[in-house]
């Protein structure tokens, strides 16, 4: 189809051998590198607030779900030799890591929308 549309302009066979020689420099490139970067201010934006409040409520939906699995390997350890413990545990997650690591998430969380909201209050007065 386009030999054809080449036929029509006069262009014959050299439509297909007309070089391509864009290329871009190293300032352009470093330009393109650097459209999609986070700067430092995407972190600490404020982001809204109901969504900041689901996401806690999450973080707590997922805490106590790990509190109850947690107590349940309590009881369970309880009557468990250690050889038992090495075991049993193998495999599986350990909740008591996930509720520090669910806790540090919501807490990094809140503590950079408490900042970006204070930050945010101060420059507009």
């Amino acid at each position: 189809m386009m030999y054809f549309d080449a036929l029509i302009h006069g262009l014959n066979r050299h439509y297909y051998s007309i070089p391509i020689a864009y290329r871009t420099h190293d300032l352009e490139q470093k330009m393109l590198l650097n459209l999609n970067k986070l700067s430092w201010m995407d972190a600490v934006s404020v982001e809204n607030y109901t969504k900041c409040g689901e996401a806690n409520k999450e973080h707590l939906k997922a805490m106590l779900k790990l509190a109850k699995n947690y107590k349940k390997t309590l009881e369970d350890e309880k009557d468990m030799t250690d050889q038992e413990l090495a075991i049993k545990n193998v495999g599986k997650m350990d909740p008591k890591r996930h509720i520090a690591d669910e806790v540090s998430k919501m807490l990094n969380d809140n503590i950079v929308q408490s900042l970006a909201g204070m930050m945010a209050t101060t420059s507009l007065q």
